[in-house]
């Protein structure tokens, strides 16, 4: 298992994104990643999954051509182990990125597949919080998310096709996965706003 402090792969995100929203979302996913680590009884290594969450798209702001290709490069540098390596990369598995290249490297462990699942879904939650007076998904419920997710032109650019492959992948189906994913983000909700100072 890798060792990087919290504090040194926050650093490292902030190293490679400046733009509060990619900031914002490497916080979301490592947030309910570690929610996802304590409830499917991985609590202790509730801290690892969240890095792999907060680092999963080091990549993608300034080599958004090269995204989960320029990342190996970029993680080994500052001295991250290749199991993370490997974690990070995996969350583009079969996705075809700018400059042509597939992504073959699958997702293994649970918590590999758990991250394919929740990246995309955690932005169309977040896009539909927006959506709501609140600005918040504390008050969203699983009915109203389904009617979002099923409308193809709202958040067009978080793939259904992603985030049923990676249902699939977990051996759960989609409701469930929606749900788990909208109760881990109200869950983390306060402790990212707080990080982000509001």
């Amino acid at each position: 298992m890798s060792h990087i402090s919290r504090a040194d792969a926050y650093e490292l995100l902030k190293k490679y994104n400046k733009d509060p929203f990619h900031i914002q979302h490497a916080l979301t996913v490592e947030a309910v990643m570690k929610w996802f680590a304590n409830q499917l009884g991985y609590g202790i290594e509730a801290d690892y999954w969240g890095t792999v969450g907060l680092l999963h798209d080091i990549d993608f702001e300034l080599y958004p051509m090269e995204h989960c290709l320029k990342a190996p490069e970029l993680l080994r540098e500052a001295g991250v182990g290749e199991d993370m390596i490997h974690a990070v990369v995996s969350h583009g598995y079969g996705i075809t990125v700018g400059n042509g290249t597939t992504i073959n490297v699958a997702p293994v462990h649970e918590m590999e597949r758990v991250l394919f699942a929740t990246d995309e879904l955690t932005g169309l939650i977040w896009a539909a919080a927006l959506m709501r007076p609140s600005k918040s998904v504390q008050d969203m419920e699983l009915k109203s998310l389904k009617k979002k997710y099923k409308s193809k032109g709202f958040a067009a650019g978080c793939s259904r096709e992603v985030i049923e492959r990676g249902a699939v992948q977990l051996g759960w189906d989609l409701d469930k996965l929606l749900e788990m994913t909208l109760e881990a983000m109200k869950a983390s909700e306060e402790t990212v706003n707080s990080e982000l100072g509001y």
